[in-house]
């Protein structure tokens, strides 16, 4: 099952007609008419991103953007879509619980109060969803490490207000991490490093199940930044899981990725290697939207 299938209460049928992925520099988007991702940038001034305030500094200029990427149909029937938002604006969450409850309503309840302490906005009003994975801590004790995205509501709604405004019905809203884990499908422990601007993601995977994330804006941007935040993570999952990572891999550096990698390898003494996909190599704003474009759910876009 793939990771965006897990999330309650985010995902509709049938599949969107368009896809759009946030970030700082510009929207990536896909659509009927675009037969390969495309990339529409937006001037620094536009957006900045943060799950603090608002995030659409220039709310005329992105309607504008977003409107000259929805072609008219002459219609009123609203098109599917799907929002991916950056990773910076929201709380991504592995809570860690030895029982979880049944019920819905039980289920949110306890991770609203699990996430009143480590999330910087109003838990109560936020956009939250969710999904439990059974798994075993490293004495093979059973217990449940549940999936978080949480977001403040009102940064949610001022990025979506522009695309419904253009005709769209925004069925799914995910982040970026959330979607590109769909192109990391390896059995062993691997940890995604991913680089947005200045932000850096850093998720560990077992066997297809997400165990821990790291959100983390880093300045300025350098191998001691990076190191310094791939040293401690690599600690931690050794901790956690007992094992060292298999692997890690790089999305979203570029050539300074390609360049610095070999000395990363060694200072840490786990292989590198480069995020695929069959839509092209993904780069530090699109890897939502490649990874949207390998799951299930994703059907004809």
């Amino acid at each position: 099952m793939s990771f965006l299938n897990r999330l309650q209460g985010i995902l509709v049928d049938p599949p969107p007609e368009f896809v759009f992925e946030i970030s700082g520099s510009g929207i990536a988007y896909v659509r009927p008419d675009v037969q390969q991702p495309a990339f529409e940038p937006l001037a620094d001034d536009v957006l900045s991103i943060s799950p603090l305030r608002d995030n659409v500094l220039r709310p005329e200029v992105f309607t504008t953007t977003v409107q000259a990427l929805v072609p008219p149909t002459g219609t009123k029937k609203r098109r599917r879509a799907v929002l991916i938002l950056p990773d910076y604006c929201a709380r991504v969450a592995v809570l860690e619980f030895d029982a979880f409850p049944a019920e819905p309503a039980e289920q949110l309840a306890l991770v609203r109060f699990r996430l009143k302490k480590s999330v910087p906005f109003e838990v109560e009003s936020a956009a939250i969803a969710f999904y439990p994975q059974e798994s075993t801590n490293a004495k093979g004790v059973k217990r449940f490490d549940v999936v978080v995205v949480a977001a403040s509501m009102e940064v949610v709604a001022r990025y979506e207000a522009p695309f419904r405004g253009a005709g769209l019905q925004v069925g799914v809203i995910t982040t970026s991490l959330m979607a590109a884990l769909e192109m990391e499908k390896d059995d062993g422990i691997t940890l995604l490093a991913k680089m947005t601007g200045t932000v850096l993601t850093v998720a560990a995977i077992r066997a297809g199940v997400l165990r821990m994330v790291r959100c983390v804006e880093l300045e300025p941007v350098n191998t001691d930044s990076v190191l310094g935040v791939l040293f401690p993570t690599v600690a931690l999952v050794e901790d956690e899981m007992a094992a060292r990572p298999d692997r890690v891999v790089l999305c979203g550096f570029g050539s300074t990725g390609e360049v610095e990698s070999a000395q990363w390898a060694g200072e840490l003494g786990i292989p590198f290697e480069t995020l695929r996909s069959p839509f092209g190599v993904p780069g530090p704003y699109n890897a939502g939207l490649l990874g949207y474009l390998e799951s299930p759910e994703a059907g004809r876009v």
